[in-house]
């Protein structure tokens, strides 16, 4: 078995101090935020530049071959709206620790992202959604089963498609929480990967209480088979959560320093 696979989400533009450092292309705030969360756990970093629509090729080159450079090579998601630049991203990509990851597709008018990751030999996550979030289960499973026929048919391995049930805000979709771990349980009984933004589930609650449900969440969905989330990786409590079910899962071998590992 596979350990997870954390994808760090704070290198995004929806923090107003990231957002600033890829504008003026400051290294110095992105790498102090990487190197935080590659010391945490993270596997891979995701690296979110917004739309970028007048410089996103430009941008997405410089912060794959910054992060790259001062991290040996680091694994990332490559997160946009514009594919022109993933695939800049990806003409400049160091492949030694991972394959680049395209974030992200859906069924409906994001789909030729599919098209983009089969032809760079990517992974890609794959939302299991078209115009918005799934009514149920069957939708989702239609919308993976579209999405995988797809890439297979442009000669992708099925593990190279991730897919992401969309985890959903508890206060005011708790009755749907049950879908999605079923969901996860689908997937993996069909041999294939999952991912999501684990801590979609817990926008709007007190910080407080954010780190314990997403925790709880986390350890449910390892247990129905996810393979991999885009998270915190500060979130020390939910690390420790991770590792630990890595270990009950036999992922991990058990040594008393296992959450140092």
């Amino acid at each position: 078995m596979a350990k997870f696979i954390t994808i760090g989400e704070r290198l995004s533009t929806t923090a107003p101090s990231v957002n600033k450092a890829f504008t003026e292309r400051d290294p110095e705030p992105i790498l102090k935020r990487a190197e935080e969360q590659l010391k945490s756990g993270a596997v891979y970093l995701d690296v979110n530049i917004g739309p970028a629509e007048s410089d996103g090729e430009d941008l997405m080159k410089w912060a794959v071959q910054l992060l790259q450079s001062h991290f040996d090579n680091v694994p990332l998601a490559l997160d946009t709206t514009n594919t022109k630049a993933i695939e800049a991203g990806i003409s400049v990509y160091n492949r030694e620790k991972g394959k680049p990851i395209v974030n992200s597709a859906n069924a409906s008018d994001r789909i030729e992202n599919i098209d983009l990751a089969a032809a760079n030999d990517a992974i890609v996550i794959a939302l299991c959604q078209a115009e918005g979030i799934a009514a149920d289960n069957d939708e989702r499973m239609m919308h993976c089963q579209n999405m995988l026929e797809r890439g297979m048919s442009l000669g992708m391995e099925p593990t190279d498609l991730w897919f992401d049930p969309l985890f959903l805000v508890v206060k005011g979709m708790q009755d749907k929480q049950m879908e999605v771990l079923e969901a996860i349980k689908m997937f993996s009984d069909m041999g294939l990967n999952s991912t999501g933004g684990l801590s979609n589930n817990s926008n709007g609650m007190p910080k407080n209480i954010r780190p314990i449900m997403d925790s709880a969440l986390v350890a449910m969905c390892m247990m129905q088979g996810l393979t991999s989330a885009i998270v915190n990786p500060n979130d020390r409590r939910l690390m420790e959560t991770i590792k630990s079910c890595d270990v009950f899962k036999n992922n991990t071998l058990y040594a008393d320093s296992y959450l140092d590992l």
